[in-house]
């Protein structure tokens, strides 16, 4: 083990992740208001990249960033890039707490990704939640009364951070953690660096503001997350994770008053519920 494990202090680093990723949330859907969602993905990375690249050129110089395995890396900025363009969509088209559970979703299909490419196998009691976790699913999406289709869109990114995280399981077999992090925001900066083209939109100064306080906030989440699961068991810690819809809900409430059905925190528990189960170790195939 690199790091001594520590389950109270890796779970008071989720926390703090958690909070971060929300402030990231809630800075989203502010800068949503009068910017398009290309721009707000291609500065969330590029500002992420300048953060990074120290932090990663001290870990072993140039020769840090060489790997064997490009394709993974570029596989994994894809389909995570997939993931963050519907999420900062929910994020802006959405209350912010259903947005973030949204994104919570993604334990849900990490059995079934976990299998398919990494020939890893569920105890049952992951497999009985994946139904607990889908009808809560169901409860927050509500498609029997005030049903909208931009939840779906969070829900699409779900299941792709899900498949980014198996991609990333690949990884973490032979590439460091700061090689990876760096190499999805720098990729992911090219990538979303096209649709600029037609849909640049020259920002203001409060909304540079906003750019960068969910860049910083974003990478710093990812930092402390990155460290707390390297001196905590996922299985010991990852409840913690589901702080952010509690976080996104007060910032939801405090800047644009947005108020929780009772559907909606059915729901929400539920899929927490469902989330934390899913956490359970998987074996893998030999």
């Amino acid at each position: 083990m690199l790091y001594p494990q520590n389950a109270l202090l890796g779970a008071a680093l989720i926390v703090a992740a958690e909070l971060l990723f929300a402030t990231m949330g809630a800075a989203v859907k502010a800068a949503s208001v009068g910017l398009p969602n290309e721009m707000i993905v291609f500065f969330r990375n590029a500002i992420a990249t300048l953060l990074l690249l120290p932090l990663a050129l001290n870990q072993g110089g140039l020769d840090n960033l060489k790997t064997r395995i490009p394709h993974w890396h570029l596989l994994r900025a894809g389909i995570g890039l997939s993931a963050m363009y519907c999420f900062f969509f929910a994020l802006g088209h959405l209350a912010l707490a259903e947005g973030m559970i949204l994104k919570m979703t993604t334990p849900l299909f990490m059995p079934l990704f976990a299998w398919l490419l990494l020939r890893e196998t569920s105890p049952p009691i992951v497999l009985i939640a994946i139904p607990i976790g889908f009808a809560g699913v169901w409860a927050v999406l509500d498609p029997t009364g005030a049903f909208n289709w931009v939840s779906l869109v969070g829900l699409a990114g779900g299941a792709l951070a899900a498949l980014a995280k198996a991609a990333l399981r690949r990884l973490g077999r032979s590439e460091p953690v700061a090689r990876t992090v760096f190499y999805f925001a720098a990729l992911s900066s090219v990538i979303s660096s096209i649709p600029l083209i037609w849909a640049w939109v020259t920002p203001s100064a409060q909304q540079l503001g906003l750019l960068a306080l969910l860049a910083c906030a974003g990478t710093g989440g990812q930092l402390l997350m990155t460290r707390a699961y390297a001196i905590g068991e996922a299985s010991r810690i990852g409840a913690f994770t589901y702080c952010s819809v509690l976080f996104g809900a007060g910032y939801g409430y405090i800047f644009w008053q947005e108020t929780l059905s009772q559907q909606f925190v059915i729901g929400a528990f539920l899929i927490a519920l469902a989330g934390v189960l899913a956490l359970q170790k998987r074996r893998t195939i030999k």
